[in-house]
This record gives structure tokens, C-alpha cells and sequence, in this order.
């Protein structure tokens, strides 16, 4: 009965456990300026029903940085046909160019 049980609770943990594998991306998803709330919300939700998380909501250009599994990002990007979002990683980025000489050459 114990290995049952055992068996029985491997069982079900084990989608919970494979479904947080999936690595995560950093991401920012921009619309267009034209784009309804209703559809920034949208891909919002699913990035959080996916197990992503949404770090940031822009206020001065319609869109939000999530980190999210890449295969939501392909959903997200099919939502709207006459919105389409623009979705690029997150990253750093510098006002010093690294290969700058000196010298001024």
C-alpha cells in the first residue's frame, strides 16, 4: 500500500516537476502604439498561465518585460494578427564602447 501511495504521488508530481524545466527567458514585448489594452492583457495572462512571470509593465510605450518559456512566446506572438508584438531578450545595454581605442583613433 505504502509503494502505492508512493507511485501514486510520483505520478502526479512529475508534470508540476518537467513543466518548471522548461528554461526561462528574459523578454520585453512591445505593440504597436495603436494596439487595445485588451490585447496587451491578454498575452499577459498567458504568459503568467504558463508559469512565467511579468517583472515589468511599461507605461510610456505599450508592452511589459516578463520572463517566460519560450514556447508561450511563440503564443503570444500569434494572439492578435493586426497587432503583432515585437519580442526581443532582455538585456544590458552601455553607453561605453568597449572597443574604443585611445588616443582618439
Amino acid at each position: 500500500m505504502k509503494l502505492y501511495l508512493v507511485t501514486l504521488l510520483l505520478a502526479l508530481l512529475a508534470p508540476a516537476v518537467l513543466a518548471g524545466t522548461e528554461p526561462q527567458k528574459a523578454v520585453m514585448v512591445t505593440y504597436p502604439k495603436d494596439t487595445p489594452n485588451s490585447v496587451i492583457e491578454q498575452a499577459m495572462q498567458a504568459v503568467k498561465d504558463a508559469g512565467g512571470t511579468i517583472t515589468h509593465q511599461f507605461e510610456l510605450i505599450k508592452g511589459f518585460a516578463a520572463t517566460a518559456p519560450a514556447a508561450v512566446l511563440e503564443a503570444v506572438s500569434a494572439l492578435s494578427e493586426a497587432f503583432r508584438p515585437w519580442i526581443e531578450e532582455d538585456q544590458i545595454v552601455t553607453i561605453y564602447d568597449d572597443m574604443a581605442t585611445s588616443g582618439g583613433e
